[in-house]
Protein backbone atom coordinates (compact mmCIF):
# COMPACT_ATOMS: atom_id res chain seq x y z
CA UNK A 1 0.00 0.00 0.00
CA UNK A 2 1.27 3.42 -1.18
CA UNK A 3 1.83 5.24 2.39
CA UNK A 4 -0.39 7.71 1.51
CA UNK A 5 -3.32 5.43 1.37
CA UNK A 6 -1.97 3.56 4.88
CA UNK A 7 -2.14 7.44 6.02
CA UNK A 8 -6.07 7.94 4.45
CA UNK A 9 -6.64 4.40 6.26
CA UNK A 10 -5.31 5.26 9.59
CA UNK A 11 -7.39 8.20 9.42
CA UNK A 12 -10.81 6.89 8.42
CA UNK A 13 -10.51 4.08 11.09
CA UNK A 14 -10.03 6.92 13.75
CA UNK A 15 -12.72 9.13 12.58
CA UNK A 16 -14.99 5.79 12.12
CA UNK A 17 -14.26 5.40 15.46
CA UNK A 18 -14.71 8.97 17.30
CA UNK A 19 -18.19 8.94 15.19
CA UNK A 20 -19.19 6.80 18.05
CA UNK A 21 -17.96 7.78 20.66
CA UNK A 22 -19.70 10.30 22.72
CA UNK A 23 -17.94 12.62 24.64
CA UNK A 24 -18.79 12.79 28.51
CA UNK A 25 -20.29 15.89 29.90
CA UNK A 26 -17.59 15.97 32.68
CA UNK A 27 -14.99 15.74 29.89
CA UNK A 28 -16.37 19.47 28.86
CA UNK A 29 -16.40 22.59 31.43
CA UNK A 30 -19.80 22.74 33.57
CA UNK A 31 -20.53 26.13 34.57
CA UNK A 32 -22.40 26.69 38.29
CA UNK A 33 -23.98 29.51 38.93
CA UNK A 34 -26.26 30.05 41.85
CA UNK A 35 -28.97 32.25 39.63
CA UNK A 36 -28.50 30.46 36.59
CA UNK A 37 -28.98 27.03 37.96
CA UNK A 38 -32.53 28.40 39.95
CA UNK A 39 -33.56 30.35 36.37
CA UNK A 40 -33.07 26.73 34.61
CA UNK A 41 -35.40 24.78 37.05
CA UNK A 42 -38.01 27.22 37.17
CA UNK A 43 -37.80 27.09 33.38
CA UNK A 44 -37.89 23.93 33.53
CA UNK A 45 -40.38 22.23 36.09
CA UNK A 46 -43.62 22.41 34.21
CA UNK A 47 -42.28 20.90 31.77
CA UNK A 48 -40.38 17.82 33.41
CA UNK A 49 -44.25 17.55 35.70
CA UNK A 50 -46.01 17.13 32.66
CA UNK A 51 -43.56 14.69 31.08
CA UNK A 52 -44.23 12.84 34.43
CA UNK A 53 -41.36 13.46 35.83
CA UNK A 54 -39.76 14.76 39.38
CA UNK A 55 -38.30 18.15 39.25
CA UNK A 56 -36.05 16.57 42.32
CA UNK A 57 -34.47 13.82 39.88
CA UNK A 58 -34.25 15.81 36.52
CA UNK A 59 -31.52 18.22 36.24
CA UNK A 60 -30.50 21.21 33.82
CA UNK A 61 -27.00 21.07 33.52
CA UNK A 62 -24.81 24.61 31.54
CA UNK A 63 -21.59 23.67 29.88
CA UNK A 64 -19.33 25.61 28.60
CA UNK A 65 -19.32 25.37 24.92
CA UNK A 66 -20.17 28.01 21.95
CA UNK A 67 -21.63 26.15 19.42
CA UNK A 68 -25.75 26.09 19.46
CA UNK A 69 -26.43 22.42 21.04
CA UNK A 70 -28.29 20.55 23.53
CA UNK A 71 -28.29 16.69 24.63
CA UNK A 72 -28.92 14.10 27.21
CA UNK A 73 -26.39 11.15 27.88
CA UNK A 74 -28.55 8.57 29.43
CA UNK A 75 -30.07 9.25 32.94
CA UNK A 76 -32.21 12.36 33.48
CA UNK A 77 -29.89 15.38 33.51
CA UNK A 78 -30.51 17.44 29.99
CA UNK A 79 -26.95 18.94 29.15
CA UNK A 80 -27.21 22.98 27.42
CA UNK A 81 -24.51 24.54 25.46
CA UNK A 82 -23.30 28.03 26.64
CA UNK A 83 -23.89 28.87 22.88
CA UNK A 84 -27.29 28.09 23.17
CA UNK A 85 -28.13 30.19 25.80
CA UNK A 86 -26.24 32.97 23.96
CA UNK A 87 -28.18 32.33 20.25
CA UNK A 88 -31.40 32.33 21.94
CA UNK A 89 -33.91 35.43 22.22
CA UNK A 90 -35.97 34.59 24.66
CA UNK A 91 -36.36 32.18 27.44
CA UNK A 92 -39.22 30.61 25.97
CA UNK A 93 -36.70 29.65 22.85
CA UNK A 94 -34.56 27.76 25.69
CA UNK A 95 -37.77 25.99 27.13
CA UNK A 96 -38.61 24.40 23.83
CA UNK A 97 -35.19 22.80 23.46
CA UNK A 98 -35.52 21.52 27.20
CA UNK A 99 -38.99 19.94 25.92
CA UNK A 100 -37.41 17.73 23.27
CA UNK A 101 -34.20 17.17 25.00
CA UNK A 102 -36.73 15.88 28.13
CA UNK A 103 -38.64 13.65 25.59
CA UNK A 104 -35.04 12.16 24.98
CA UNK A 105 -35.16 11.57 28.70
CA UNK A 106 -38.34 9.73 28.38
CA UNK A 107 -38.01 7.92 25.16
CA UNK A 108 -35.02 6.69 27.10
CA UNK A 109 -32.73 7.80 24.19
CA UNK A 110 -28.96 8.64 24.74
CA UNK A 111 -26.55 10.11 22.40
CA UNK A 112 -24.80 7.28 21.55
CA UNK A 113 -26.30 3.93 22.04
CA UNK A 114 -25.71 0.37 20.74
CA UNK A 115 -29.01 -0.60 20.65
CA UNK A 116 -29.27 -0.55 16.48
CA UNK A 117 -26.77 -2.88 16.08
CA UNK A 118 -24.23 0.14 14.23
CA UNK A 119 -21.22 -0.21 16.62
CA UNK A 120 -20.87 -4.22 15.79
CA UNK A 121 -20.44 -3.22 12.42
CA UNK A 122 -18.33 -0.57 12.69
CA UNK A 123 -15.51 -2.66 14.89
CA UNK A 124 -16.68 -5.91 12.69
CA UNK A 125 -15.42 -3.54 9.46
CA UNK A 126 -12.29 -2.16 11.13
CA UNK A 127 -11.29 -5.86 11.59
CA UNK A 128 -11.57 -7.18 8.30
CA UNK A 129 -9.94 -3.98 6.56
CA UNK A 130 -7.19 -3.89 9.33
CA UNK A 131 -6.76 -8.18 8.78
CA UNK A 132 -6.94 -7.46 4.79
CA UNK A 133 -3.78 -4.53 4.93
CA UNK A 134 -2.45 -6.88 7.13
CA UNK A 135 -2.38 -9.53 4.57
CA UNK A 136 -1.19 -6.86 1.79
CA UNK A 137 -4.42 -6.09 0.02
CA UNK A 138 -4.81 -2.42 0.81
CA UNK A 139 -7.09 -1.38 -1.46
CA UNK A 140 -9.16 -4.10 -0.15
CA UNK A 141 -8.84 -3.26 3.24
CA UNK A 142 -9.56 0.48 2.75
CA UNK A 143 -12.73 -0.64 0.67
CA UNK A 144 -13.92 -2.96 3.46
CA UNK A 145 -13.51 0.17 6.01
CA UNK A 146 -15.50 2.51 3.40
CA UNK A 147 -17.86 -0.69 2.74
CA UNK A 148 -18.78 -1.20 6.63
CA UNK A 149 -18.65 2.54 7.98
CA UNK A 150 -21.13 3.66 5.43
CA UNK A 151 -23.34 0.31 6.45
CA UNK A 152 -22.89 1.24 9.88
CA UNK A 153 -23.27 5.27 9.50
CA UNK A 154 -26.52 4.53 7.34
CA UNK A 155 -28.01 2.81 10.02
CA UNK A 156 -26.94 5.39 12.83
CA UNK A 157 -28.32 8.13 10.90
CA UNK A 158 -31.70 6.06 10.76
CA UNK A 159 -32.14 5.21 14.04
CA UNK A 160 -31.08 8.89 15.36
CA UNK A 161 -33.33 10.32 13.17
CA UNK A 162 -36.54 8.21 14.27
CA UNK A 163 -35.14 9.53 18.27
CA UNK A 164 -35.20 13.35 17.51
CA UNK A 165 -38.45 13.17 15.64
CA UNK A 166 -40.19 10.98 18.43
CA UNK A 167 -38.54 13.83 20.68
CA UNK A 168 -39.91 16.26 19.10
CA UNK A 169 -43.38 14.99 19.23
CA UNK A 170 -42.83 14.77 22.86
CA UNK A 171 -41.39 17.77 23.27
CA UNK A 172 -44.84 19.11 21.87
CA UNK A 173 -46.76 17.05 24.20
CA UNK A 174 -44.61 18.16 27.27
CA UNK A 175 -44.69 22.42 26.09
CA UNK A 176 -48.79 21.94 25.87
CA UNK A 177 -49.21 20.33 28.52
CA UNK A 178 -47.29 22.54 31.07
CA UNK A 179 -49.65 25.67 29.53
CA UNK A 180 -46.22 27.13 27.90
CA UNK A 181 -46.34 28.68 24.35
CA UNK A 182 -44.91 26.92 21.84
CA UNK A 183 -43.90 29.70 19.97
CA UNK A 184 -40.35 29.32 21.19
CA UNK A 185 -39.90 26.04 19.80
CA UNK A 186 -40.92 27.02 16.45
CA UNK A 187 -38.72 29.93 16.58
CA UNK A 188 -35.47 28.33 17.90
CA UNK A 189 -36.24 25.62 14.69
CA UNK A 190 -36.57 28.68 12.79
CA UNK A 191 -33.26 30.25 13.52
CA UNK A 192 -31.73 26.99 12.98
CA UNK A 193 -32.95 26.78 9.67
CA UNK A 194 -32.13 29.98 8.72
CA UNK A 195 -28.57 29.85 9.95
CA UNK A 196 -28.03 26.63 7.74
CA UNK A 197 -28.91 29.39 4.91
CA UNK A 198 -26.32 32.11 6.20
CA UNK A 199 -23.55 29.35 5.93
CA UNK A 200 -24.52 28.13 2.59
CA UNK A 201 -25.43 24.84 3.98
CA UNK A 202 -27.73 24.29 1.39
CA UNK A 203 -26.78 26.46 -1.84
CA UNK A 204 -23.22 24.66 -1.38
CA UNK A 205 -25.11 21.55 -1.33
CA UNK A 206 -28.09 21.55 -3.25
CA UNK A 207 -29.05 18.34 -2.79
CA UNK A 208 -28.77 17.66 0.88
CA UNK A 209 -30.10 14.21 1.67
CA UNK A 210 -32.46 14.38 4.67
CA UNK A 211 -31.67 10.98 5.10
CA UNK A 212 -27.57 11.59 5.43
CA UNK A 213 -28.80 13.94 8.51
CA UNK A 214 -28.48 12.78 12.40
CA UNK A 215 -31.85 15.10 12.76
CA UNK A 216 -35.16 15.31 10.31
CA UNK A 217 -34.14 18.71 8.47
CA UNK A 218 -35.16 21.98 10.33
CA UNK A 219 -37.87 23.11 7.88
CA UNK A 220 -39.42 20.00 7.99
CA UNK A 221 -39.49 19.67 11.82
CA UNK A 222 -41.12 23.01 11.84
CA UNK A 223 -43.61 22.10 9.56
CA UNK A 224 -44.33 18.70 11.65
CA UNK A 225 -44.71 20.42 14.93
CA UNK A 226 -46.98 23.77 13.89
CA UNK A 227 -50.38 22.02 13.83
CA UNK A 228 -50.11 20.33 17.08
CA UNK A 229 -48.29 23.56 18.40
CA UNK A 230 -50.61 26.02 17.05
CA UNK A 231 -53.69 24.79 18.04
CA UNK A 232 -52.55 23.91 21.78
CA UNK A 233 -54.70 26.39 23.92
CA UNK A 234 -51.34 27.69 25.31
CA UNK A 235 -50.07 28.98 21.81
CA UNK A 236 -51.42 32.71 22.45
CA UNK A 237 -50.31 32.80 26.01
CA UNK A 238 -48.31 35.18 27.12
CA UNK A 239 -44.87 34.37 28.15
CA UNK A 240 -44.00 34.95 31.72
CA UNK A 241 -42.15 38.50 32.24
CA UNK A 242 -40.61 37.36 35.27
CA UNK A 243 -38.67 34.45 33.60
CA UNK A 244 -37.84 36.49 30.30
CA UNK A 245 -36.55 39.36 33.36
CA UNK A 246 -34.39 36.79 34.66
CA UNK A 247 -33.56 34.67 31.63
CA UNK A 248 -31.84 38.65 29.90
CA UNK A 249 -29.84 38.56 33.68
CA UNK A 250 -28.40 35.46 33.22
CA UNK A 251 -27.61 35.82 29.32
CA UNK A 252 -26.06 38.72 30.31
CA UNK A 253 -23.82 37.58 33.15
CA UNK A 254 -23.09 34.44 30.70
CA UNK A 255 -21.63 36.58 28.19
CA UNK A 256 -19.77 38.52 29.80
CA UNK A 257 -17.93 35.59 31.71
CA UNK A 258 -17.32 33.46 28.72
CA UNK A 259 -16.89 36.07 25.81
CA UNK A 260 -13.88 38.36 25.05
CA UNK A 261 -14.29 41.40 27.25
CA UNK A 262 -14.34 43.82 23.89
CA UNK A 263 -17.04 42.02 22.59
CA UNK A 264 -18.62 42.50 25.91
CA UNK A 265 -18.31 45.92 26.14
CA UNK A 266 -19.51 46.29 22.76
CA UNK A 267 -22.88 44.24 22.63
CA UNK A 268 -23.90 46.78 26.49
CA UNK A 269 -22.40 49.96 25.89
CA UNK A 270 -21.95 52.55 28.71
CA UNK A 271 -25.23 54.39 27.75
CA UNK A 272 -27.19 50.88 28.15
CA UNK A 273 -28.13 51.16 32.22
CA UNK A 274 -30.26 48.05 32.90
CA UNK A 275 -29.48 45.62 34.88
CA UNK A 276 -28.03 42.76 32.12
CA UNK A 277 -25.68 45.36 30.61
CA UNK A 278 -24.27 46.28 34.49
CA UNK A 279 -24.24 42.49 35.04
CA UNK A 280 -21.98 41.96 31.70
CA UNK A 281 -19.77 45.34 32.04
CA UNK A 282 -19.03 43.96 35.24
CA UNK A 283 -17.60 40.40 34.25
CA UNK A 284 -15.93 42.08 31.47
CA UNK A 285 -14.04 44.53 33.18
CA UNK A 286 -13.02 42.52 35.88
CA UNK A 287 -11.60 39.80 33.67
CA UNK A 288 -10.00 42.86 31.94
CA UNK A 289 -7.90 43.63 35.45
CA UNK A 290 -10.29 46.74 36.08
CA UNK A 291 -11.23 46.23 39.51
CA UNK A 292 -12.48 50.01 40.08
CA UNK A 293 -15.06 50.05 37.13
CA UNK A 294 -15.90 46.42 37.82
CA UNK A 295 -16.88 47.28 41.64
CA UNK A 296 -18.61 50.90 39.80
CA UNK A 297 -20.81 48.71 37.67
CA UNK A 298 -21.32 46.15 40.59
CA UNK A 299 -22.49 49.09 43.07
CA UNK A 300 -24.77 50.35 40.26
CA UNK A 301 -26.68 46.86 40.28
CA UNK A 302 -26.65 46.54 44.32
CA UNK A 303 -27.73 50.13 45.02
CA UNK A 304 -31.03 49.25 42.22
CA UNK A 305 -31.56 46.32 44.70
CA UNK A 306 -30.13 45.76 47.53
CA UNK A 307 -31.75 42.94 48.88
CA UNK A 308 -30.66 40.61 45.58
CA UNK A 309 -28.76 38.32 46.38
CA UNK A 310 -27.03 37.42 43.35
CA UNK A 311 -26.28 41.09 43.58
CA UNK A 312 -24.36 40.93 46.46
CA UNK A 313 -22.73 37.73 45.33
CA UNK A 314 -21.13 39.70 42.52
CA UNK A 315 -20.56 42.37 44.63
CA UNK A 316 -18.85 40.07 47.51
CA UNK A 317 -16.93 37.77 44.71
CA UNK A 318 -15.26 40.39 42.92
CA UNK A 319 -13.88 41.82 46.06
CA UNK A 320 -12.75 38.70 46.92
CA UNK A 321 -10.95 37.89 43.35
CA UNK A 322 -9.42 41.48 43.88
CA UNK A 323 -7.85 40.58 47.31
CA UNK A 324 -9.94 42.05 49.46
CA UNK A 325 -11.50 39.07 51.74
CA UNK A 326 -12.29 41.32 54.71
CA UNK A 327 -14.72 43.62 52.55
CA UNK A 328 -16.15 40.69 50.50
CA UNK A 329 -17.51 39.31 54.18
CA UNK A 330 -20.27 41.42 54.35
CA UNK A 331 -21.75 40.59 51.28
CA UNK A 332 -21.45 37.36 50.50
CA UNK A 333 -22.66 36.94 53.99
CA UNK A 334 -25.73 38.60 53.60
CA UNK A 335 -25.86 37.19 49.63
CA UNK A 336 -26.38 33.48 51.46
CA UNK A 337 -28.45 34.75 53.90
CA UNK A 338 -30.64 36.17 51.70
CA UNK A 339 -30.87 33.08 49.05
CA UNK A 340 -31.55 31.05 52.21
CA UNK A 341 -27.95 29.31 52.14
CA UNK A 342 -27.97 28.99 48.53
CA UNK A 343 -24.84 26.03 48.30
CA UNK A 344 -22.54 27.95 45.63
CA UNK A 345 -23.14 30.81 47.38
CA UNK A 346 -21.92 29.46 50.81
CA UNK A 347 -19.17 28.28 49.06
CA UNK A 348 -17.84 31.35 48.08
CA UNK A 349 -18.57 33.02 51.66
CA UNK A 350 -16.45 29.79 53.52
CA UNK A 351 -13.81 31.23 51.28
CA UNK A 352 -14.10 34.65 51.69
CA UNK A 353 -13.72 33.85 55.90
CA UNK A 354 -10.33 31.29 54.90
CA UNK A 355 -8.58 34.00 52.89
CA UNK A 356 -8.73 36.71 55.84
CA UNK A 357 -6.69 34.01 57.32
CA UNK A 358 -8.39 35.46 60.49
CA UNK A 359 -8.98 31.97 63.09
CA UNK A 360 -11.53 33.64 64.63
CA UNK A 361 -13.81 33.04 61.56
CA UNK A 362 -12.22 29.03 61.25
CA UNK A 363 -15.65 28.03 62.99
CA UNK A 364 -18.16 30.11 60.91
CA UNK A 365 -16.24 28.75 57.90
CA UNK A 366 -16.49 25.01 58.86
CA UNK A 367 -20.28 25.91 59.94
CA UNK A 368 -21.30 27.51 56.63
CA UNK A 369 -18.95 24.94 54.06
CA UNK A 370 -20.35 21.89 55.93
CA UNK A 371 -23.68 23.38 55.11
CA UNK A 372 -23.01 23.99 51.80
CA UNK A 373 -21.61 20.38 51.03
CA UNK A 374 -24.79 18.58 52.85
CA UNK A 375 -26.58 20.65 50.02
CA UNK A 376 -24.83 20.01 47.24
CA UNK A 377 -22.36 17.24 47.48
CA UNK A 378 -20.81 17.57 43.88
CA UNK A 379 -18.84 21.07 44.25
CA UNK A 380 -15.23 20.25 44.25
CA UNK A 381 -14.76 23.89 45.42
CA UNK A 382 -16.57 23.74 48.53
CA UNK A 383 -15.14 20.33 49.80
CA UNK A 384 -11.08 21.77 49.01
CA UNK A 385 -12.23 25.06 51.16
CA UNK A 386 -13.60 22.27 53.79
CA UNK A 387 -10.61 20.60 53.59
CA UNK A 388 -8.36 23.54 54.07
CA UNK A 389 -11.08 24.19 57.46
CA UNK A 390 -10.12 20.67 58.72
CA UNK A 391 -6.72 21.03 57.74
CA UNK A 392 -5.88 24.14 59.83
CA UNK A 393 -7.80 22.98 62.72
CA UNK A 394 -5.41 19.58 62.43
CA UNK A 395 -8.18 16.88 61.76
CA UNK A 396 -5.78 14.95 59.72
CA UNK A 397 -8.66 12.54 59.17
CA UNK A 398 -10.91 14.64 57.82
CA UNK A 399 -9.24 16.52 55.93
CA UNK A 400 -8.09 13.37 53.95
CA UNK A 401 -11.93 12.88 53.72
CA UNK A 402 -12.31 16.17 51.66
CA UNK A 403 -9.91 15.34 49.40
CA UNK A 404 -10.88 12.10 48.86
CA UNK A 405 -14.61 13.64 48.60
CA UNK A 406 -12.94 16.55 45.78
CA UNK A 407 -10.69 13.78 44.23
CA UNK A 408 -13.43 11.54 43.68
CA UNK A 409 -15.90 14.38 42.07
CA UNK A 410 -12.79 15.34 39.42
CA UNK A 411 -12.09 12.02 37.90
CA UNK A 412 -8.80 11.70 40.27
CA UNK A 413 -9.13 7.57 41.06
CA UNK A 414 -5.94 7.37 42.45
CA UNK A 415 -5.91 10.31 44.53
CA UNK A 416 -9.72 9.47 46.21
CA UNK A 417 -8.68 5.72 46.73
CA UNK A 418 -5.15 6.99 48.82
CA UNK A 419 -6.98 9.73 50.41
CA UNK A 420 -9.82 7.84 51.29
CA UNK A 421 -8.00 4.78 52.81
CA UNK A 422 -6.00 7.39 54.85
CA UNK A 423 -9.56 9.22 56.48
CA UNK A 424 -10.66 5.10 57.38
CA UNK A 425 -7.04 4.32 59.09
CA UNK A 426 -7.79 7.57 61.51
CA UNK A 427 -11.53 7.89 62.13
CA UNK A 428 -13.86 6.06 64.43
CA UNK A 429 -14.08 2.88 62.46
CA UNK A 430 -18.38 2.19 61.70
CA UNK A 431 -18.83 6.28 62.12
CA UNK A 432 -20.92 8.01 59.48
CA UNK A 433 -16.99 9.97 58.21
CA UNK A 434 -15.45 6.12 57.77
CA UNK A 435 -18.72 4.35 56.07
CA UNK A 436 -18.24 7.21 53.68
CA UNK A 437 -14.53 6.76 52.91
CA UNK A 438 -15.43 3.42 52.87
CA UNK A 439 -17.77 3.97 50.16
CA UNK A 440 -15.37 6.17 47.99
CA UNK A 441 -12.22 3.73 48.43
CA UNK A 442 -14.72 1.05 46.73
CA UNK A 443 -16.20 2.99 43.85
CA UNK A 444 -12.05 4.32 43.52
CA UNK A 445 -11.19 0.80 43.74
CA UNK A 446 -13.37 -0.30 41.19
CA UNK A 447 -13.03 2.22 38.91
CA UNK A 448 -9.13 2.10 38.77
CA UNK A 449 -9.70 -1.94 38.10
CA UNK A 450 -11.97 -1.50 35.48
CA UNK A 451 -9.52 1.02 33.70
CA UNK A 452 -6.95 -1.62 33.64
CA UNK A 453 -8.92 -4.49 32.24
CA UNK A 454 -10.08 -1.52 29.39
CA UNK A 455 -5.87 -1.59 28.66
CA UNK A 456 -5.25 -5.05 28.61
Amino acid sequence: MMPRMKHFAALLALLCLSCFAARPAMAQSILRDAETESLLADMSRPIIIAAGLSPNNVRVVLINDPSINAFVAGGQIVYLHSGLIDAADTANEVQGVIAHEIGHIVGGHAVFQNDGGYTNISILSLLLGAAAMAAGAGEAGTGLLMMGQRAAIGKYLAFSRVQESSADAAGVRFINGAGISGKGMLSFFDKLTAQMHRYGYYSTNPEVDPFAQTHPMSADRVENLKADLQTAPSWGKPIDPNIERRFKRVQAKLRGYVAEPETTLRRYPATDQSAPAHYARAYAYHKSGYPDQAAAETAALVKSAPDDPYFLELEGQILLESGKPVEAIAPLREATQRSNNQPLIAATFGHALLATEDKANLVEAESVLRTAVARDKENPFAWMQLGTVYERKGDEPRTALATAERAHLMGDMRTALVSARSAMANLPQGSIDWVRAQDISMVAQNAMDEEKRKRR
